[in-house]
């Protein structure tokens, strides 16, 4: 049995100032860490890039105790394409309903009462117009699959997530790894997923003696491994090790060693300033102004 804790999502962004206020001023987030590296990452991290890239974690409390988004971002691109894999990440804020309207954040409610909005990327945003809650105000992150059983069926017998409801007319199934965690939301499309150029990835913990077991487990069933157990280094941080799969629709998914983690996600009280500087010093909108060319798509 996995023991697994729900981590983050992990979010390719074109515009790391617009996101970056996105998710500061309308949804009501703190930057909790920033880091910069000068290549690519061995589990590629950060696309199948080679250049220069960032990542900011953004969320409503500590990484040990809420599901958080990492902004991704790849200094010389521009923009990403969509698929029809990231449903949405689904929000408990009252306040972020209330900063979306006073800022002119393009919203609509659908018939839940339930707001929907997106960030610069275009990703979506589902925001349940009430009090935040003392514990995470993230709820669950819906993602789409083309055949819903056979998902279940990876998520929770080969990963070890609970079935927590199943709803066959809507053709939904809500999982997770405990009660007081972000859940994971299955939405069968009934058709192909695509992941286009701005693919996510979704991340847990577990105690690192499990990660072995993970990739003998998925090698025994024959499902996919994108990166075999491996370590990643952060600049100055903790030295985490990491097996990256796919499920069967080729979400990509991260497990990492729980002791070493909670390590390097500590929260850096200098996260937003070094955010900040970074994007200040970050000149490639100018350079590709001044030459009059479009910054490039991935």
């Amino acid at each position: 049995m996995v023991l697994g804790r729900a981590l983050h999502f992990v979010f390719k962004v074109g515009d790391r100032a617009r996101t970056a206020t996105f998710y500061k001023d309308v949804l009501g987030m703190v930057v909790l860490r920033h880091e910069e590296f000068e290549e690519g990452c061995k589990a590629s991290c950060n696309g199948p890039y080679d250049n220069k890239w960032s990542k900011t974690m953004v969320g409503y409390g500590p990484e040990d105790t809420h599901f958080v988004s990492e902004l991704t971002y790849n200094y010389g691109i521009g923009d990403y394409r969509l698929g029809n894999d990231f449903v949405g990440l689904t929000i408990q804020s009252s306040e972020a309903v209330s900063n979306a309207k006073k800022q002119g954040w393009a919203m609509t409610e659908d018939k839940d009462g339930v707001f929907v909005t997106e960030d610069p990327g275009g990703y979506k945003f589902f925001l349940v117009n009430k009090e935040r809650p003392k514990t995470d105000p993230v709820q669950k992150v819906t993602l789409a699959v083309s055949d819903l059983q056979r998902s279940i069926n990876f998520w929770s017998n080969l990963l070890g997530m609970k079935v927590y409801t199943k709803d066959d007319a809507k053709r939904q199934a809500l999982l997770g790894y405990a009660d007081d965690q972000c859940k994971l939301e299955l939405q069968d499309i009934g058709s192909p997923v695509d992941h286009g150029s701005a693919y996510g990835r979704i991340a847990f913990s577990c105690p690192r003696e499990q990660l072995p077991a993970i990739e003998s487990q998925m090698k025994k069933e024959n499902q996919k491994i994108l990166t075999p157990l491996v370590s990643l280094d952060t600049p100055g941080k903790a030295t985490v090790e990491v097996v990256i799969l796919a499920d069967p629709d080729g979400h990509e998914i991260c497990f990492v060693g729980e002791e070493a983690f909670r390590d390097l996600s500590k929260m850096d009280p200098a996260g937003n300033k070094l955010l900040e500087n970074s994007i200040a010093e970050d000149k490639s909108d100018e350079w590709f102004a001044k030459h009059r060319r479009p910054k490039p798509s991935a």
